[in-house]
């Protein structure tokens, strides 16, 4: 009885406890680089990334609505001009002040940028630009001749077969009266 007594200390004393702390990842990954404020970790000691010209233009579409949001995000939407319908959009330029902007309401927008796959446009191009959902800002340089369109148009409105609404309409009202 008397050596029970006496290992009760002993024993108390060999418990360990468990620390739950976190790793610190600057001694547990040693092959990071650091750019800027960012340590970035490759998967390979000899990995390059490939070169990336950044977009001069976004296009920046709202996805959320805007009511239930503090007063600050429907000030920077307004301020941006998408507080109107969920289908507009705007073009921002890629700048530090308006990527700040649009870092705090990142929730609520979709943001691509505006590339120019066939140049970019110049003044006399800006009646014939096209921007894409995905953000291809399409110029067509050439139309064509007018007179070759309207010849074109022509032959379309003589031919008997054509297929124009009143024909249509006719038909599709035939069918419905007479399905069989």
């Amino acid at each position: 009885m008397n050596t029970l007594r006496l290992l009760q200390p002993v024993q108390l004393s060999l418990r360990l406890e468990r620390s739950y702390g976190k790793h610190n990842k600057k001694f547990l990954y040693k092959d990071g680089k650091k750019y800027e404020n960012i340590i970035y970790y490759p998967r390979t000691p000899d990995h390059q990334d490939p070169p990336i010209e950044p977009a001069k233009l976004f296009r920046v579409q709202r996805i959320k609505p805007v009511k239930g949001n503090p007063y600050w995000e429907k000030r920077l939407l307004k301020d941006l001009g998408l507080d109107g319908k969920q289908s507009d959009f705007t073009v921002v330029k890629n700048i530090p002040e308006n990527n700040a902007r649009l870092w705090k309401i990142k929730h609520l927008i979709k943001v691509s940028p505006v590339t120019f796959p066939y140049g970019e446009p110049t003044k006399q191009d800006i009646k014939h630009t096209i921007l894409k959902e995905n953000g291809e800002c399409l110029v067509t340089k050439q139309i064509g001749a007018v007179e070759q369109r309207s010849e074109a148009r022509a032959e379309f409105d003589q031919q008997p077969k054509r297929l124009d609404t009143d024909l249509l309409r006719k038909d599709a009202r035939l069918k419905w009266l007479n399905p069989w």
